[in-house]
């Protein structure tokens, strides 16, 4: 990068906060997004609206961040194109900050190498924090790299977030949100299903997870989803649906390097059961109600069995 400037791919509810505090750290922003609203609400904050993503082809970084790897290859078609036709200029930064495959990031760095002619790199770097740690600019970021990308990035990634590692080369950031999601996703519903088994033994489930948060029990996932799991509270800050596409991941890198996952198997089928009761657009917490709906099915059942 010579400048600080950067295109911005994806301004939802992580991507929107991500591309302000860019804005507030000085970055000259130019975003896209699907619905106007997002960049309009950016311009106002000072950043530019691209009419496509074809219209970033000059920008010296492109940050992705969309909800999976098949919408980052659609969106990018045409800048590819672009690029086909007349090369970016050496160093041209593409850098996927969604949670996607860390074996498909890696075919997309070929993708994009073959594209520019060699001039652009992929770098993927997933973030962790939630909407709260895009807001307030905390995302710890795990980066797949060289160790010379990582450096001239390092600005960008400084202005999102506070903990941010490189955790070798490209797809190995990937690899570390896969690992990631596996402890937060089976965390939560190890939590959920405390919260359930509680209140249906007459416990207050608020009450249980505060005790816990003072022993062994306790940890950032308990204070972060666990108030929400104890009120029911499934406003989305992040669809529950995704949680299953990401340790559907951690299965796909066990496979690849004969890793037992026997957590992450059993996480996979609880989140398709989510998605399959209707629930996935909702708040990861909502895994609370999947377990109640199970549980409910459950007691069902025995009542039939024991009239017949």
């Amino acid at each position: 990068m010579t400048a600080e400037k950067a295109g911005f791919v994806g301004l939802g509810l992580m991507g929107f906060p991500m591309a302000a505090n860019l804005l507030a750290a000085g970055w000259e922003v130019t975003g896209w997004n699907r619905s106007e609203a997002a960049v309009s609400s950016l311009v106002a904050l000072g950043g530019h609206r691209a009419e496509s993503v074809e219209a970033l082809r000059g920008q010296p970084v492109i940050v992705f961040m969309l909800p999976d790897l098949s919408y980052i290859r659609d969106a990018a078609a045409p800048l590819l194109e672009s690029w086909r036709a007349e090369p970016p200029a050496p160093g041209t930064a593409v850098v996927v900050m969604s949670s996607v495959s860390p074996t498909a990031v890696r075919e997309f760095g070929a993708l994009v190498h073959e594209a520019s002619a060699g001039n652009a790199v992929v770098i993927d770097a997933p973030v962790s924090g939630g909407t709260k740690g895009a807001e307030d600019g905390t995302l710890a970021i795990m980066a797949g790299a060289s160790e010379a990308d990582f450096e001239r990035l390092l600005p960008l990634f400084s202005a999102m977030g506070t903990t941010v590692r490189r955790m070798g080369g490209l797809g190995a950031g990937s690899l570390a949100k896969a690992c990631n999601q596996l402890i937060v996703g089976t965390t939560t519903a190890a939590l959920a299903e405390a919260a359930e088994l509680a209140e249906r033994a007459g416990m207050d489930a608020a009450a249980l997870f505060e005790v816990l948060s003072g022993g062994l029990a306790g940890s950032r996932v308990l204070d972060i989803v666990g108030p929400r799991l104890a009120a029911k509270d499934y406003v989305p800050t992040g669809p529950a649906k995704f949680m299953h596409k990401d340790l559907n991941f951690v299965l796909e890198s066990a496979a690849a390097t004969g890793s037992a996952v026997p957590m992450a198997s059993a996480g996979v089928g609880l989140y398709r059961e989510l998605i399959e009761q209707g629930l996935g657009d909702q708040d990861l917490a909502v895994v609370r109600q999947a377990i109640s709906n199970l549980s409910d099915s459950r007691a069902t059942t025995t009542t039939k069995e024991g009239q017949q």
